[in-house]
């Protein structure tokens, strides 16, 4: 008897509005390819090890789950932040998830993630070429970050985009009507450990019907308080209400986040990344008491990676498209790799999905370039306007149901 062609799946890190379009990409393309089975990893390879999977067959019908499950956020499967160690210090944990797939005649091992899933790629590959294991590997970008290295942009990242620039003109709208005969300082974080692609999205909220924000701040560039500041205080002699837009992971001179200067930043996580919160929080407090006027610190917090009813109709097609090419590169013998997007034209917007070696792209972090922020450090330029405004085209309206978005949900029985 022939060994059965089955695909395992898996999503991990931080979710966004389009990670199960990518995996509807996944679905729908390893069935139209002929493999037998799609198995989804539960909380990703975390939950591999634990072997917790299902088989996709019994959760997706129809073309219609397919769509449904197009417009459903978060990740469908669960998500995990797991690292997995290297090959030479656990070996035994990678003899078991080999012993696993071997189990589930797995073929094709398909990791939706970003960077440290990219790292997961890497390993699993590297340790099936040393041990003569017939299994490709394949990651799938994704990430709300947009730091992956070699793709032009991340599925999720155009979303988050749009919503991080729709929801910035209705608080800049907010603060318009409140602020009369008084000064409003109002401070909206953004996601954005080391790389400011979100934050610098606020500027898509300069619109014919909005100035948008007045100063935006990223992590590639060294925050100043006295500069800060000063340039607040400027801004107040000529406007009474003002909006500044800055990345949770904005750092001092010395290299503490701004947010450590109030407590914060004292969970790590398995990759050692500091959990970020209360930067808007602490700088809204610290001009109120240095300026004396009404702050205000807004974190849109989750809702960025989470509000598929904003989701872009680009991004959407984009994650399934990325998802439907892994399937094609491990059909046609690829693995170690990740697909990427290479942007095609500008004007009209197109794109294709290409494919690099997963080596040049784990644990490499694609920050904003330098010349596409202003000289001041304070805003973002023309150039990044135009990278970005493409990205958030079009929409991708749910499905609703007594006046709410309906979601693909998992049935565990």
């Amino acid at each position: 008897m022939d060994k059965k062609r089955n695909i395992i799946v898996g999503q991990s890190g931080g979710p966004t509005a389009v990670i199960n379009s990518s995996l509807a990409g996944v679905y729908k393309n390893a069935k139209e390819r002929g493999f037998h089975k799609v198995y989804g990893m539960l909380h990703g390879v975390q939950g591999l090890l634990d072997e917790q999977y299902v088989d996709l067959s019994t959760q997706i019908h129809s073309d219609m789950d397919i769509e449904l499950l197009k417009r459903t956020p978060s990740a469908f499967l669960g998500s995990c932040r797991y690292k997995l160690p290297e090959i030479h210090e656990q070996p035994e944990l990678y003899e078991k998830i080999f012993e696993i797939l071997d189990r589930l005649e797995i073929e094709t091992f398909i990791y939706i993630g970003g960077n440290d899933s990219m790292d997961t790629i890497k390993k699993l590959s590297d340790y099936a070429i040393v041990k003569g294991h017939s299994q490709k590997f394949l990651g799938v970008p994704k990430t709300i970050d947009n730091d992956l290295a070699l793709t032009d942009h991340t599925p999720g990242f155009g979303s988050a985009a749009k919503y991080i620039a729709a929801s910035t003109k209705e608080v800049i709208r907010d603060m318009l009507g409140l602020a009369y005969k008084k000064e409003m300082i109002t401070i909206i974080e953004i996601m954005g450990r080391n790389a400011g692609w979100l934050t610098g999205a606020t500027a898509l909220a300069k619109t014919e019907d909005c100035d948008g924000p007045d100063l935006i701040y990223l992590p590639e560039i060294t925050f100043d308080m006295d500069k800060f500041l000063a340039k607040t205080k400027e801004l107040l002699q000529q406007k009474s209400s003002i909006v500044i837009a800055v990345s949770e992971g904005i750092k001092l001179a010395d290299g503490r986040y701004v947010c450590e200067l109030s407590g914060g930043a004292d969970y790590v996580d398995a990759f050692g990344h500091k959990q970020l919160q209360g930067t808007a929080s602490y700088l809204a407090s610290y001009l109120g008491a240095e300026i004396g006027c009404k702050t205000r610190g807004v974190e849109f917090s989750t809702m960025q990676r989470s509000a598929s009813h904003m989701a872009s109709r680009v991004d959407v097609d984009e994650a399934f498209m990325v998802g439907g090419a892994a399937v094609k590169a491990a059909d046609e013998g690829d693995s170690g790799k990740m697909i990427v997007i290479d942007r095609v034209a500008d004007d009209p917007y197109m794109s294709a999905a290409g494919i690099y070696d997963v080596h040049r792209i784990a644990n490499n972090e694609k920050m904003v370039p330098r010349e596409w922020v202003n000289e001041e450090g304070n805003y973002v330029t023309d150039k990044f306007i135009s990278y970005v405004e493409p990205l958030i085209q079009g929409d991708y309206q749910p499905f609703m149901v007594k006046g709410l978005p309906q979601h693909l949900v998992l049935r565990k029985d």
